[in-house]
């Protein structure tokens, strides 16, 4: 599709979002998206696409593994929570191997570098060669865009 002009593909895998048997379940969709997404990298970058394709890999927020205190701390599941959360980034005009920010031990609260989500979306927008500023509009006193 990329090779042909299309400009926005999204690709969905929509079993993440787990509440228990955590660390199977993690293993069984790393088993299932690992592979072809690093296919779809080595594609794009053997045809010379990664230049002009940016590549996001993220979810709808972040999971921190947390003992559930109603089973007396066996049970392993996650805890949701929308102050820190990891994306991927390739092509597209990222520099490689970059790492920004960092979380506490827990990767519950952001203690180095935290980006917030108004800046993500303009570096994604500028790296996609769109004015940020020519999309963004203001609204009691709140910048949205």
């Amino acid at each position: 599709m990329v090779e042909r002009g299309v400009r926005f593909v999204q690709l969905y895998h929509s079993t993440w979002d787990d509440h228990s048997n955590l660390n199977a379940n993690l293993k069984t969709n790393c088993d299932m998206t690992d592979l072809p997404a690093a296919g779809l990298i080595t594609d794009l970058a053997q045809r010379g696409l990664l230049e002009d394709t940016l590549v996001v890999w993220g979810g709808n927020w972040g999971d921190t593994d947390a003992r559930d205190p109603g089973t007396s701390g066996r049970a392993v599941r996650p805890d949701h929570h929308r102050f820190a959360f990891s994306m991927l980034f390739y092509g597209g005009g990222f520099r490689g191997g970059t790492v920004i920010g960092q979380t506490d031990e827990l990767g519950y609260h952001p203690t180095e570098d935290a980006i917030h989500a108004h800046d993500l979306q303009a570096t994604m927008l500028h790296c996609l060669g769109f004015d940020h500023e020519l999309l963004t509009y203001r609204h009691q006193g709140v910048t949205s865009g």
